[in-house]
């Protein structure tokens, strides 16, 4: 590696972020890959009826601010679509589109809204304290939640508390909850765990069913890419910087002891402006801390579509133990997916 290709790479352990709630916030929108999602551009697969029943009644749900959008808008004298319920729960298995309509639905509402993952809500209420979190999302027009964790019942709790207050002051919620496409077969429909473990909601929400094959028709077999050496990595993170990229370079361990000093609502600003991660001496797992600010972390890389260079031990093979046996499988089996994802080029190319 050369003086100056050393010169130009980044350490995500050098990066020290502050976020405001405003910013939090204001990231609280729809990820890259759905920024232009709509009910049109949703494709129905007519072998599995569900999936136009969901889109024509999230349709119907979105009806008030659809009809604000046409002409005479608030001051038509046709009345608005009424929304029986101020609640929607999509439920259906991986790759079904159920992100696809969230965002959609999320796009045609009026502000203020927002849309994130359950993870990313906890964070908020986290970094800025439940009353100040409330108050800073009151009066939002919808609130949307994708991936809501089951599996956490004190994180369960605090959410349907805080959603409780908002919809109390007449937000509307939509809401998924996370089947992870390694886990096909288990736990594929988790409306009743829903329903169960928002009991005190429960009645406010419709269930939108949603059947189908995972269009993206992903190889679950597949795993995570690592390259043959630290030095592999330094020379690739070197050539990339080289060539104009922003590249961080890491050890797997210095990061994962810094992601411990950071708010995992502050991770989306460790790599702002990245186009590469580079990581050297990924190991396997066995504090389970860590891998949960692992899982944090990749969300927010996933979401960016920051692919990642390593070595060492296959990423999505550090979760060791029990932990795939464990309360947080689905989590770890959905990161999992995602790092298969992240190394091996299944985002889109930079170049």
């Amino acid at each position: 590696m050369t003086t100056a290709a050393a010169s130009a790479l980044e350490r995500l352990v050098d990066r020290h972020p502050s976020i405001t709630g405003a910013e939090i916030a204001s990231e609280l929108v729809p990820p890259p890959q759905f920024e232009h999602a709509s009910f049109e551009s949703y494709r129905p697969d007519h072998d599995f009826p569900s999936q136009q029943a969901a889109l024509d009644r999230l349709n119907a749900f979105a009806g008030a601010w659809r009809a604000a959008q046409r002409p005479g808008g608030f001051f038509s004298r046709k009345r608005p679509a009424r929304i029986e319920l101020p609640g929607v729960y999509l439920d259906g298995g991986f790759g079904v589109g159920k992100t696809h309509l969230l965002a959609a639905l999320w796009h045609v509402a009026h502000g203020p809204k927002y849309f994130g993952t359950f993870i990313e809500y906890t964070a908020l209420v986290g970094a800025l304290g439940y009353a100040q979190a409330v108050e800073l999302l009151r009066g939002a027009r919808l609130v949307c939640i994708d991936e809501f964790e089951l599996d956490d019942p004190g994180d369960t709790m605090l959410m349907t508390r805080f959603l409780g207050e908002l919809m109390a002051g007449g937000t509307r919620v939509a809401a998924t909850s996370n089947t992870p496409p390694n886990a096909l077969g288990e736990g594929r429909f988790a409306a009743a765990d829903f329903l169960r473990e928002i009991h005190a909601l429960s009645s406010n929400f419709e269930t939108l069913r949603i059947d189908g094959l995972d269009y993206r028709r992903r190889d679950t077999e597949g795993h995570a890419e690592a390259l043959v050496d630290d030095a592999a990595v330094e020379h690739a993170a070197a050539t990339l910087a080289g060539r104009g990229h922003r590249v961080s370079l890491d050890g797997f361990d210095e990061l994962l002891s810094h992601l411990s000093t950071v708010h995992p609502s502050k991770y989306i600003k460790l790599i702002d402006g990245l186009e590469f991660i580079a990581l050297t001496g990924v190991r396997e797992l066995t504090d389970q801390n860590a891998a949960l600010r692992l899982v944090a972390f990749i969300d927010r890389v996933y979401d960016a579509e920051v692919p990642i260079l390593a070595s060492g031990r296959p990423l999505d093979e550090v979760f060791g133990g029990d932990m795939l046996s464990g309360g947080y499988r689905k989590k770890y089996l959905r990161s999992m997916s995602r790092m298969i994802a992240l190394t091996t080029g299944e985002l889109p190319p930079h170049d």
